[in-house]
């Protein structure tokens, strides 16, 4: 069984000001991966889960961490930390998954934490450096800078592309 902790849509309701609606501010759910922060668009947030129970599969790419049952619909867990080239082992439990729907499929994406719903001004978005790793700069739309550190704001077109 997996717990639901929130989802998208009440993460969204969270900011109804003139400036999202005028679509200066862009929202996004902040994870962690190996202490780097980044953006997942919030509109593409269905739930923040915490699985119980991943079920490995025999040969599967090593990104994909394996299956999980969400209230009843089977959904594709992927390592986002390998899958950026930014962890060499799988994460060890306790999980973290933001789930998202691509292709017409669920996928969980393991994380090693979720923090806050971030509202960010449009014009503050600044490209991705050329300097930063290829792997992870493939699947980055843009990079903002914040007092703590840098967020990257994630593709999520772009890193699912290996399910295709």
């Amino acid at each position: 069984m997996t717990q639901l902790a929130t989802t998208g849509t009440e993460l969204a309701n969270r900011t109804t000001g003139t400036e999202l609606a005028a679509g200066r501010i862009r929202q996004f759910v902040t994870v962690y991966v190996m202490n780097q922060q980044f953006g997942i668009p919030v509109l593409d947030v269905r739930d923040i889960v915490i699985p119980e129970k991943i079920t490995s599969i025999p040969l599967a790419p090593r990104e994909i961490a394996g299956l999980m049952n969400l209230r009843g619909r089977i959904v594709t867990v992927v390592d986002v930390g390998i899958r950026l080239g930014i962890r060499s082992e799988p994460k060890a439990p306790p999980w973290t998954g933001v789930t998202i729907e691509y292709g017409g499929e669920a996928y969980s994406l393991l994380v090693d934490s979720v923090g806050e719903v971030a509202d960010l001004p449009e014009d503050l978005l600044e490209r991705v450096p050329q300097t930063l790793d290829p792997n992870v700069r493939a699947v980055t739309d843009g990079v903002y800078r914040l007092d703590g550190g840098l967020l990257l704001v994630l593709s999520i077109d772009r890193l699912m592309e290996f399910t295709e």
